[in-house]
C-alpha cells in the first residue's frame, strides 16, 4: 500500500512543480524534452505495443466465444482518433481574437488532459503488475506526465499555474482513488488500456518527439536505447 502511494505522491509532485524541474535542473530545457521523448519512445515499443499484443490474446479467451483477434487494436486506434480529433476542435478556437477565446481554449485542452491522466493513473494502479514493475515503468510515465504539464505551462503560463496543474494532478489522484476503491475487471481494465495506449502514441508523438531545433540527438539515443535494453534485461531476469 505504501509502494503505489508513494508513487502517487511522485506523480503529483511532478505534475505541479513540472516547470519548476525543468527550469531549475541543470540538464536544461532541451536535454529534459531529448530525455523524456526517449524514454517514450521506448516505453510504447518495449511495454504498451507488447502489452496490447498480450492483452487482446487474454481478451479473445475470456470476452467472447465469437471474439476477434482485433478488438482492442480497435480501440488503441479510437484513442489516436479521439484525441486527435479533440485536439484539433480546441486549436480551432485558439487564433480567434481575444484573451477570453485563449483561456477557453486554454482550459478545454486541460479538461482533456484531466481525463487522460486519470486513465493513466487508473490502469497504472488498477493493473495486476508488482511493486518493482510499477516504480519502473512509473519513471517513462512521471517523465511523460512531466512533458506534457510543461506543453501546457508554455500554452498559458497565467491560467496553468493558476488551476492548470492542480487539474492535472487531481485526474491523477482520481484514477488512483477509482483503481483502490472499484472491483478489479480484466475486461473493462483490458479496453482502458487499449484506448489509452492509443491516446499515449498520439501524445507522445506531439508533444514529446522534439523537434529539430529542440532536440538533443544524443540525450534522445541514448534515453531510448538504455530504457530499453534495461526493459528487456528485467523482463527475462524478472519474468515480468
Amino acid at each position: 500500500m505504501l509502494g503505489p502511494m508513494f508513487v502517487v505522491a511522485a506523480f503529483l509532485a511532478v505534475q505541479v512543480f513540472a516547470n519548476k524541474i525543468i527550469s531549475s535542473s541543470s540538464l536544461g530545457k532541451i536535454k529534459w524534452v531529448s530525455l523524456a521523448g526517449g524514454i517514450a519512445v521506448s516505453y510504447i515499443f518495449v511495454y504498451i505495443l507488447p502489452s496490447l499484443h498480450h492483452e487482446q490474446e487474454e481478451f479473445g479467451d475470456t470476452a467472447f466465444e465469437l471474439a476477434m483477434e482485433s478488438e482492442l487494436y480497435l480501440f488503441g486506434l479510437v484513442g489516436i482518433v479521439v484525441f486527435y480529433t479533440l485536439t484539433k476542435a480546441a486549436e480551432r478556437h485558439r487564433y480567434k481574437s481575444g484573451a477570453s477565446v485563449e483561456d477557453r481554449f486554454f482550459f478545454v485542452q486541460t479538461c482533456l488532459f484531466f481525463m487522460y491522466n486519470m486513465l493513466i493513473s487508473y490502469i497504472m494502479f488498477a493493473a495486476d503488475q508488482s511493486l518493482e514493475q510499477l516504480i519502473f515503468y512509473s519513471v517513462a510515465v512521471g517523465l511523460h506526465f512531466m512533458t506534457v504539464a510543461h506543453d501546457l505551462f508554455r500554452e498559458n503560463e497565467s491560467k496553468y499555474r493558476q488551476y492548470g496543474r492542480f487539474m492535472l494532478a487531481g485526474g491523477i489522484f482520481i484514477g488512483y482513488l477509482i483503481a483502490t476503491i472499484t472491483p478489479y475487471s480484466a475486461i473493462a481494465l483490458s479496453i482502458v488500456f487499449s484506448f489509452v495506449s492509443g491516446a499515449i502514441m498520439f501524445n507522445v508523438i506531439k508533444h514529446e518527439l522534439p523537434s529539430e531545433e529542440s532536440a538533443h540527438l544524443p540525450t534522445f539515443v541514448s534515453a531510448a536505447f538504455v530504457y530499453s535494453a534495461v526493459t528487456v534485461l528485467l523482463k527475462l531476469v524478472l519474468e515480468w
